[in-house]
């Protein structure tokens, strides 16, 4: 993983630290989904038998890993972004840049966060489960949930490292 740079606030390294140990555990949910495909493919080859529910780990695995992504990319700035349209941009311009995706990203995720809760809370209360396996499917949620809620300091870190390089100019 590349390295954030400093913008040297407690908040931002706060958020960098547990932003990236969060990542680390999303990215072991998805060497245990592709440890769990490439044991079902041997099985099925080998002796026609396949990992029962194994579509189920990957759709509830590769959810939560994804997720688990979001804060790391935020506080990083590594998200996509366009840097032929700013590569002759002022250091404000780039800052004003930075703090308008900072919000939106704040913003969508704040409305994620809002509606997967109520989302999770449906799940519980209607008892949903995976068909084969019978995995609830609030426990993805709750996963996704910490992401989200991880993503949106992640994105209030971002807001408040943008406005400081406004300041600065």
């Amino acid at each position: 993983m590349a390295d954030a740079p400093n913008h040297g606030t407690r908040l931002h390294g706060l958020v960098l630290r547990l932003s990236t140990g969060w990542a680390i555990l999303g990215g072991f949910v998805l060497l245990a989904v592709v440890a769990a495909n490439v044991v079902s493919v041997i099985g099925a080859a080998t002796i026609n038998k396949a990992l029962q529910g194994d579509f189920e780990l990957t759709e509830v695995g590769v959810a939560i890993a994804a997720f688990s992504f979001l804060p790391y990319c935020q506080i990083a700035g590594l998200n996509v972004t366009a840097d032929i349209f700013t590569s002759g941009a002022s250091r404000f311009a780039l800052a004003l840049f930075s703090l308008l995706g900072s919000l939106i990203a704040l913003g969508f995720g704040a409305l994620l966060l809002w509606r997967m809760y109520y989302g999770m809370l449906d799940q519980r209360t209607y008892d949903s489960t995976t068909a084969i396996l019978q995995i609830p499917l609030w426990w993805a949620y709750a996963a996704c949930l910490l992401s989200l809620a991880l993503l949106v300091l992640a994105s209030f870190a971002s807001v408040v490292d943008a406005l400081n390089k406004m300041v600065r100019g």
